[in-house]
């Protein structure tokens, strides 16, 4: 056998040999991008989902605020109606002790003025601390779809981020930056589950 005929057959083994790590390479690189591709869809699922959870929360917070500030506009309606009611019932008080010695018979019918007027109040002001107790109630129903609302707009934000990041490591080849994706996706899953149940 001729040298040229060993380097020949030596120069195609290695040509062989050098194909078949290229077709491993190429398969295991195929593998990663399907990977890379699932999981960043996987991703987009959950920031899809975080953004819808994001603005009901939200929604729900501003028609819940708007509910407080209308029950607080109701009760300072009926507190200055309390206060007109007030001072009737003071002025007719008045005037009962005033004719009372005078004319006992306009004396009676203020007194009976001022007690109805008192009666009132007292209605009135119960309205009032009912209204003011509805403010409250949803002022803090209001504070509560925040904390959720927030707690999605952060899962979304780190998504966001994950998805980025899968991006630049589909165009660039490497690994690690779609790993470290993957652990700022993780921290947004823990954000979208705290979204629900607000554990922390």
């Amino acid at each position: 056998m001729s040298e040229d005929a060993f380097e020949t057959t030596e120069l195609k083994e290695k040509l062989e040999e050098a194909t078949e790590h290229a077709i491993e390479a190429a398969a295991h690189h195929s593998r990663w991008v399907v990977y890379l591709s699932f999981t960043t869809a996987l991703v987009a699922v959950f920031a899809a989902i975080g953004a819808l959870e994001s603005g009901s929360y939200a929604n729900e917070a501003l028609l819940q605020k708007n509910e407080a500030v209308l029950a607080q506009s109701k009760a300072s309606d009926q507190w200055a109606y309390y206060q007109a009611k007030s001072v009737k019932s003071t002025i007719y008080t008045t005037q009962a002790a005033a004719s009372k010695s005078s004319d006992p018979a306009l004396a009676a019918k203020a007194q009976q003025e001022a007690e109805r007027y008192a009666t009132e109040e007292a209605e009135i002001s119960k309205v009032a601390k009912d209204l003011e107790k509805e403010a409250h109630d949803e002022t803090e129903l209001s504070v509560h779809s925040l904390d959720h609302h927030h707690r999605f707009a952060y899962a979304v934000t780190m998504f966001q981020v994950s998805i980025a990041l899968a991006a630049v490591a589909a165009l660039s080849r490497q690994k690690a930056i779609w790993l470290v994706g993957l652990m700022i996706s993780i921290i947004g899953i823990v954000y979208f589950v705290d979204g629900f149940w607000l554990f922390f």
